[in-house]
């Protein structure tokens, strides 16, 4: 039988979608599965987005251009603009979503056995990301216990060597939903900028701010355009994941033309999807008041009920739709596969994901679990009774 890649076998599985036969299984016997496993929000998708794609006149569906339409770049280079963020259609290149975006973009800048700094935990595909490119993540561990906030600078700086490449920083966290302040963003530039090296940013989730606060983009940075790269996407903003639209941004003319040549090798991103999403830049701002109103509401009342749950630690997620839950076991995984197998409420379960996948240190995340508050409040409600009665009986002997 012929070998698979070392890549191959090193690709790791999605801690988020791993659980998926298990879940399909619970299904299968009648169970009504609850998913807080997925950032796939029950917001409707801006209307006029799909009224777009019902209204294209298009006689043959034919290919784009590789680095996305003009008319779009334009618009997203408004929609910047309007975040004070000032930048030119030159400086954006459409992807087929976030996902190919942090792709191109490590293959940009990294070659096999160069390293990137990612605070962990991260997002789980990082890893996968890397793995593909023959990249090596060094992370830099934070902590529940401060809430997930940056670690010390100085940790960042001993992971530097030289096969430093970039560091990476998903702002709002997934899966911590932390906030990075303008201090802490400030810090890394100055970081990068010392040791020359690239700060890439995931900015997926740069509207879902709460309790006032504000989201502080790399590109708002001074001096860092040859530094600063930032990832995004429509997929969470427009609660339409399924369009798989993201885009690079970056001042960096160098980094820009080889991220053309990758998408030039993949050919062009799908036309239906960009004209969605194109509209979706006419939405008004009254729909993400009432989003970041509706998910504010929600992250209050998860966090109210699991922190009724004896023994449960909980970060408190400042952006974004998720949280770290620490529970009061010595597997996380293994309770979340024993949810789906061995345990119903009333007909209903919950699937979890297990966090230690979004973490690149063994041993990191057993006991803990990412919740994508992504539902209405009655479904996290229920599904926190699900938890708390499974705890209760779980054989486990951390109890």
């Amino acid at each position: 039988m012929p070998l698979l890649s070392e890549k191959g076998r090193k690709m790791p599985a999605s801690p988020i979608r791993k659980l998926v036969p298990y879940a399909e299984a619970a299904k299968a016997r009648g169970i009504e599965v609850i998913h807080l496993n997925i950032g796939q929000p029950d917001i409707k998708s801006p209307p006029q987005a799909l009224q777009a794609v019902r209204d294209a006149d298009i006689e043959v569906l034919e290919y784009g251009r590789s680095e996305g339409s003009d008319r779009y770049r334009q618009k997203l280079a408004e929609y910047y603009g309007r975040h004070e963020i000032q930048i030119s259609k030159e400086d954006i290149l459409v992807t087929t979503g976030g996902s190919e975006a942090l792709a191109f973009v490590l293959g940009c800048i990294a070659d096999p056995g160069d390293e990137i700094i990612i605070p962990e935990p991260f997002y789980a595909n990082y890893n996968g990301f890397a793995t593909a490119n023959g990249v090596t993540v060094k992370p830099v561990v934070s902590t529940l216990a401060a809430n997930f906030a940056l670690p010390p600078i100085d940790a960042f700086e001993s992971c530097i060597t030289p096969q430093t490449r970039a560091i990476l920083l998903c702002n709002p966290g997934n899966p911590t939903g932390y906030l990075y302040t303008a201090e802490e963003v400030a810090k890394l530039a100055e970081l990068v900028r010392k040791h020359n090296l690239f700060l890439v940013a995931d900015e997926v989730y740069r509207e879902f701010a709460y309790d006032g606060k504000q989201h502080h983009s790399i590109l708002s940075q001074p001096n860092l355009d040859e530094h600063a790269i930032v990832v995004d996407s429509v997929s969470k903003r427009y609660s339409m994941c399924g369009a798989r639209i993201g885009c690079i941004i970056s001042r960096n003319k160098e980094v820009m033309q080889a991220a053309l040549r990758f998408a030039q090798a993949r050919l062009a991103p799908p036309t239906l999807a960009m004209i969605a999403s194109e509209a979706a830049l006419d939405t008004p701002q009254s729909y993400f008041d009432d989003v970041i109103q509706e998910y504010s509401e929600r992250r209050n009342l998860l966090l109210a009920e699991l922190e009724s749950i004896p023994d449960v630690r909980v970060a408190h997620p400042q952006g974004a739709f998720y949280c770290i839950v620490e529970l009061p076991l010595s597997n996380a995984e293994h309770f979340a596969q024993w949810l789906l197998e061995s345990f119903e409420l009333d007909g209903s379960t919950v699937m979890v994901a297990p966090a230690a996948g979004f973490y690149a240190s063994p041993g990191l995340g057993l006991r803990q679990i990412r919740i994508a508050y992504v539902l209405e409040q009655d479904k996290l409600r229920q599904a926190v009774r699900i938890l708390k009665e499974a705890l209760k009986i779980y054989p486990d002997n951390a109890h």
